[in-house]
């Protein structure tokens, strides 16, 4: 007759517990890289975009006005061009980085660019044209 659930979890828990180790790799003992704060990034870009999506749309449905008033009211604040431009391009930067790092990942399904350097070589393409794209779109 076989051990039933609850004793082989005791049994689990107390060989773990001997054996005096941790229950798993903690974050802190990994030497950061490239690759690694880039993926993280980029699921952390995933879930503030659909956030922001669906906020913009539940805005859209609820608030009582339409979008035009709001922008007036946007206007009249007479925000200055630094600070408008600060906020278009932290808008976009998300937006552009979840894009290019896409890119990226489409690259890799293909097959293509696994070796060490070509991961860094790429990584380090996806913020120049992060960059250079979220500048873009926050000059328009």
């Amino acid at each position: 007759m076989g051990t039933t659930a609850k004793e082989e979890m005791a049994h689990f828990w107390e060989k773990n517990t001997k054996s005096n180790r941790p229950l798993s790799p903690h974050i802190t003992i990994y030497k950061w890289s490239l690759p690694m704060a880039m993926s993280i990034t980029h699921r952390g870009t995933g879930v503030a975009l659909s956030l922001g999506v669906s906020l913009f749309s539940l805005a859209a449905l609820l608030l009582p006005e339409q979008f035009p008033h709001y922008l007036a009211m946007v206007k009249s604040l007479s925000l200055g061009p630094a600070l408008i431009y600060s906020a278009k391009f932290a808008l976009a930067f998300p937006f552009s980085y979840h894009t290019w790092n896409g890119v990226r990942h489409l690259a890799w399904d293909m097959g293509k660019g696994f070796k060490i350097p070509q991961v860094n070589q790429s990584g380090v393409l996806v913020l120049i044209l992060t960059l250079l794209s979220s500048a873009g779109l926050a000059a328009m």
